[in-house]
């Protein structure tokens, strides 16, 4: 299928090839007919992508900071890769998308295939959209019209923060496509309005809608006009919706407003604010978050889960139907929006145009409608032929010889899979058959770069394969049980990234599926094939007697809303994470895990936290996994005690060693926490027909141990 994709690293777009998406639990699959291009933030984004490395730091000073950080900790070529590698992955672009469903995913009830629907899907022949960000289109709006609803609701939801009442004098700066919108929603509450812009055809809009307007390309002071406007008693409120760096739009509106007047921030702008613009009136300033209540919310978004009605009366859902039925009844009109259409085909032009300094508004992209559209059907009609559309593999390169005797098939390629598993097992000459990605996006990058021969969307498919022979499973941690067993039953070796699982039932049926499948099971604990564990590995042996090892790991806070915090999904941060670094002290330690005892911090999320160990060898050790630390403070420091002597590994770079015979140190140039080793060490294990790198059984203890201390 045709996609939109921009390049953040020279702002290009193109029309791409893409794998169509899965369609997901608790999402629709949409066949789209319409989308409408948003010039303002689309603009922005091509305008971050054109930019220079320099101007690029400036504008995301947050990040700058995140990467001197890396830099101080990790070394400048870890971190010059990580930037290039985030870079270089092609952004999706849209949000405001109409069409009609394909498919349900499992748990959806309220939707069917055949309906016609508006989403905040991407610019794309086909899109996989949560339930909760989808509404269906009346009969009476047009696909056209439907496709202005997402941004009808931004629009919508400045008002409702507003709270404007009937007869209020309410500013609206910046008649953009929300603006226009926003003053139409205005009229149609019964209040009086008053737009700025210096755009004099997009102020005759406004005019036309029922506003007054000031033209402030004609040098019209918009303060005077507004009091005015007010009678003299300053106006009611302000919604910004401009798109501007300047911190004016805001002292405007406080100097605008009456005392004790509302200001709403919808579009961007500068926000170095004056306390004594607001400080006398006690003025209010908010800023709108989008669509309305469930934005970027996990919970409501991705599982579905809806606010109550009688608690939150309009989400981001019930603003889209609130938009819908204001077109329905022509209390909204959105026709004159419209500047420009644009075959997908040629949405090139589009964004040229976007980009450009010509004159646009609505921009809308039109789609093929082929007869699976129209009737939402799987299929094209012709017996046992895919539809373009639903085609979920896209094929990139010619098949490769059949030297390689590990054909790999990969399931996941998110930034952890691009920037380090890939290249790893790259490196080792294995053939690269396919890579899967839910959505196909990020698959289809990897392909690209890496030089796969197929990206899929169809992960049972790329399992089945017979010319994959091994499987390396990269994805979402809920995700690893189920898919490690699917591929142990199809006979294929499996690499999956830690955890193995988050469940003592999982771990379970993976023991009894993999105690008798001929593929070998390895998990992504690199760290113990990193070249100074080796060394340590190798010294401790010589040693002689029980050993003790102190981990203290920086992880760092991650908000507790992030998926690897929730426990169905991510398994929170001692399964997810910390893991490794019971496998590290389990493998240095050369003996099974006796006995554990975990201590909490007081007043934490759970991810600040010491685990003792103790082995059956008499050795014990503590992992210290902490997440109220600095970022400039280095990740990863394991010291270990043995024989009088002892040994201390500073985040993978600098190996000192005290009062070892012949030994004093080992630094390395660059960071090598051995994920190279790893993927090298298992594709070995597939091509001489060897056994796993780690052994079953420690790969079950770790786990086991893990899921334990983590209580789930």
């Amino acid at each position: 299928m045709k996609q939109i994709l921009q390049s953040l690293k020279t702002g290009a777009t193109e029309v791409a090839d893409v794998p169509c998406p899965a369609v997901g639990r608790g999402k629709l699959l949409i066949g789209t007919s319409r989308s409408l291009v948003s010039a303002g933030t689309e603009r922005m984004l091509i305008e971050f992508g054109k930019a220079g490395w320099i101007a690029k730091a400036r504008q995301q000073p947050d990040k700058l900071r995140m990467v001197l950080d890396k830099i101080r900790t990790d070394g400048l070529l870890p971190t010059v890769d990580a930037v290039f590698n985030k870079l270089d992955q092609p952004l999706p672009l849209g949000y405001c998308n109409v069409g009609r469903v394909l498919e349900v995913g499992a748990g959806v009830t309220a939707f069917a295939a055949g309906d016609r629907v508006i989403s905040n899907g991407k610019h794309a022949e086909a899109v996989s959209v949560p339930v909760n960000l989808c509404a269906r289109v009346p009969d009476s709006v047009s696909d056209d019209e439907a496709a202005f609803t997402v941004v009808c609701a931004i629009g919508l939801q400045g008002i409702r923060l507003a709270q404007p009442t009937l007869g209020e004098a309410v500013v609206v700066t910046g008649l953009g496509l929300i603006g226009l919108v926003t003053v139409q929603l205005l009229r149609a509450q019964g209040c009086r309005v008053l737009g700025l812009d210096f755009d004099a055809d997009k102020l005759a809009l406004a005019r036309a809608m029922g506003a007054e307007v000031v033209d402030l390309a004609a040098g019209e002071d918009p303060v005077a006009a507004a009091q005015r406007f007010s009678r003299g008693r300053g106006v009611d409120a302000v919604l910004i919706t401009a798109s501007t760096k300047s911190n004016e739009p805001v002292h405007q509106a406080a100097q605008m407003c009456r005392k004790r007047g509302r200001i709403v921030l919808v579009g961007v702008t500068g926000l170095e604010l004056s306390r004594a613009d607001f400080f006398e009136k006690e003025l209010s300033f908010q800023v709108s978050c989008s669509y309305g209540p469930g934005r970027y919310d996990p919970g409501y978004e991705e599982k579905g889960n809806d606010y109550p009605v009688g608690f939150v009366r309009w989400t981001e859902q019930r603003n889209f139907e609130a938009v819908l039925d204001m077109m329905a009844d022509g209390r909204l009109d959105v026709k004159p929006l419209i500047s420009h259409r644009f075959a997908i085909d040629d949405a090139e032009g589009a964004y040229a145009l976007v980009g450009g300094a010509g004159p646009s508004l609505g921009i809308l992209l039109e789609y093929p409608q082929t007869e699976e559209s129209a009737l939402a059907g799987p299929r094209s009609g012709i017996p046992g032929r895919q539809s373009p559309v639903r085609r979920q593999t896209v094929r990139l390169q010619a098949a490769a010889a059949p030297a390689a005797s590990c054909s790999l098939g990969f399931v996941g390629s998110g930034n952890y899979a691009t920037a380090v598993l890939i290249p790893a097992f790259k490196a080792t000459g294995a053939r690269l058959k396919v890579v899967a990605s839910n959505a196909g996006v990020s698959g289809l990058h990897a392909a690209r770069k890496f030089g796969f021969e197929e990206a899929s969307t169809d992960t049972a498919a790329v399992i089945a394969d017979p010319q994959v022979n091994a499987l390396v499973i990269s994805t979402r941690h809920d995700s690893h049980a189920g898919l490690v067993i699917e591929a142990l039953k199809a006979g294929k070796h499996v690499f999956v990234e830690k955890p193995l699982c988050l469940t003592l039932d999982e771990l379970a049926a993976i023991e009894s599926v993999a105690a008798s499948a001929p593929g070998r099971l390895m998990v992504g604990f690199n760290r113990r094939f990193a070249p100074q564990v080796q060394r340590v590995k190798r010294l401790l042996a010589g040693a002689g007697g029980p050993k003790a090892f102190v981990m203290t790991v920086n992880a760092g806070a991650i908000p507790a809303e992030h998926w690897t915090q929730d426990r169905e999904i991510g398994g929170g941060r001692v399964v997810g994470e910390a893991c490794h670094f019971i496998d590290l002290l389990r493998f240095l330690a050369g003996a099974p895990i006796a006995e554990w005892r975990r201590t909490d911090m007081a007043v934490t999320s759970g991810d600040t936290l010491s685990l003792q160990l103790a082995f059956a060898d008499g050795s014990i050790g503590t992992v210290h996994y902490f997440a109220n630390g600095p970022k400039s403070f280095p990740k990863e420091r394991l010291e270990v005690f043995a024989g009088g002597r002892a040994l201390q590994l500073d985040n993978f770079r600098k190996l000192t060693g005290y009062g070892w015979p012949g030994f004093g140190k080992m630094n390395l140039w660059r960071q090598d926490k051995g994920q190279k080793a790893c993927a090298a060490a298992f594709v070995r294990a597939v091509e001489n027909g060897g056994e796993s790198p780690i052994p079953l059984d420690e790969l079950i203890e770790v786990a086991r141990v893990s899921i334990e201390a983590a209580g789930c």
